[in-house]
């Protein structure tokens, strides 16, 4: 059943700044009464009065009712319900792109009878009318708020319904089950012919497989939405800003010969295979000397805690010293890769010395100077992030928490109603399962 709204909504629908473009957006009931209050077309022979050509853009002056000043020249679509974004009337102004334009066109809008969306309204009003499901409105946010491409082509998948579309067999074969199951019990006295247990306990254990399978994207599903936080950790001089820019691929800490160069912690995003990457350079771990570089070092520290995973950054030209003990002692409990940079120079580390001290850790050795070993870097980060587990954007990847929460539980209850089944209970006992895998 469509939900019916008596109000008609507007808002400006692009982003707060300047541009070429902006748009106003109305959607109601009295979307198209409106636009004809404010809206005058300038073509040849277009009468006020006429309603919209639905799906047709339409130039014109937009003009304040009351005062009848010009406030901007704009293209009017008009798209009617239910086969709009929101499922109701819908009208969309193409406006210039200044803030105050599109304030001031807002404003006119409102004092015509509109009122002012509220964040997200619009989705919701598509949501409530059948134009798309819960999973698709969580995709639209992930697709605004995408910060690689990766981000963007999962939201878009989703948000085109990829996920709907991989549980629909799974729901269909739990009603079928259900359905088997309930004729059983219902016509017990008239030997209607229903399934075996075995032909359903195998169209079970298939719902099983597969809501695993899906449930088992969840974690790189996380990392593509959220990303993950790497601290780039060492003593002072050790190439921890070099890394950090080569990453970055720009320069953004500054590097020089002084130890110490960096006294507290910078933070920046970048992708490594489209998952965002919040990389942390911090300063040297050492025995501080002033009160602002043992701020920084107390900081150092609390990226470790803080980080999915850490970088320890050995330099490759000196043999390890005391500060590198000390650097790889604390970072012992966390997840972490030895990088052993400075590969341009004569080596002088004592690699056996290292494995000692980090015998569960990858070891790489680049040269942040020149970028030798910094693509194979990029590779064992995904590879230990994602667990070696090798994904597309093509496929169903859970991102959001909710779904996975849901897909577990209906994993679950699916069980529940085999082991009932395989134990001999009633069938009621096992629909109990069955009906709650559904819902969820």
């Amino acid at each position: 059943m469509a939900y019916a709204s008596e109000d008609t909504i507007a808002a400006i629908s692009t982003l707060p700044g300047r541009g070429g473009i902006g748009i106003v957006r109305l959607s109601g009931p009295r979307a198209r009464e409106i636009a004809r209050i404010v809206f005058h077309p300038k073509a040849e022979g277009a009468s006020q009065e006429a309603p919209f050509s639905p799906r047709r853009a339409t130039f014109g002056e937009i003009r304040d009712p009351r005062t009848g000043d010009l406030l901007d020249e704009a293209i009017a679509t008009f798209f009617p319900g239910p086969r709009s974004y929101t499922g109701e009337d819908v009208v969309e102004f193409s406006c210039h792109g200044s803030p105050v334009v599109l304030r001031r066109v807002l404003d006119v809008l409102l004092e015509c009878g509109a009122r002012a969306a509220g964040p997200g309204e619009f989705t919701l009003r598509a949501f409530l009318n059948g134009r798309i499901d819960l999973t698709q409105a969580e995709a639209i946010r992930d697709l605004i708020e995408a910060q690689t491409i990766t981000q963007a082509r999962v939201a878009l998948r989703q948000m085109q319904g990829s996920l709907s579309q991989r549980l629909q067999p799974l729901r269909q074969t739990l009603v079928d089950v259900i359905v088997q199951m309930e004729t059983a019990i219902e016509f017990v006295e008239d030997d209607v012919v229903t399934e075996s247990h075995a032909s359903l306990l195998r169209q079970l254990d298939a719902v099983i497989a597969q809501l695993e399978e899906i449930a088992s994207h969840y974690r790189t599903g996380r990392l593509v939405r959220d990303g993950i936080h790497i601290a780039i950790i060492g003593k002072p001089n050790v190439g921890k800003s070099s890394l950090f820019n080569r990453l970055l691929e720009r320069e953004r800490a500054i590097v020089t010969e002084i130890p110490g160069t960096t006294r507290d912690m910078l933070i920046e995003m970048a992708s490594i295979e489209g998952i965002p990457i919040h990389l942390m350079d911090t300063a040297g771990l050492r025995e501080a000397t002033d009160r602002v570089e043992r701020l920084g070092i107390e900081r150092s520290r609390q990226a470790i805690a803080d980080a999915d995973l850490v970088l320890v950054v050995l330099d490759g030209s000196r043999p390890l010293e005391g500060e590198d003990r000390t650097v790889l002692e604390e970072t012992h409990s966390v997840p972490r890769l030895i990088v052993i940079n400075k590969h341009d120079l004569p080596e002088r580390l004592d690699l056996e010395s290292v494995r000692a001290l980090a015998r569960e850790a990858p070891i790489c050795r680049i040269s942040a100077l020149t970028g030798h070993g910094v693509d194979e870097l990029r590779r064992q980060i995904l590879e230990t992030i994602t667990s070696g587990s090798a994904f597309s954007p093509e496929d169903v990847i859970l991102t959001n928490a909710r779904h996975h929460r849901l897909i577990v539980a209906a994993r679950e209850a699916v069980l529940q109603a085999r082991r009932a089944l395989i134990e001999g209970y009633s069938e009621e006992v096992a629909l109990v399962g069955l009906h709650d895998a559904l819902r969820n």
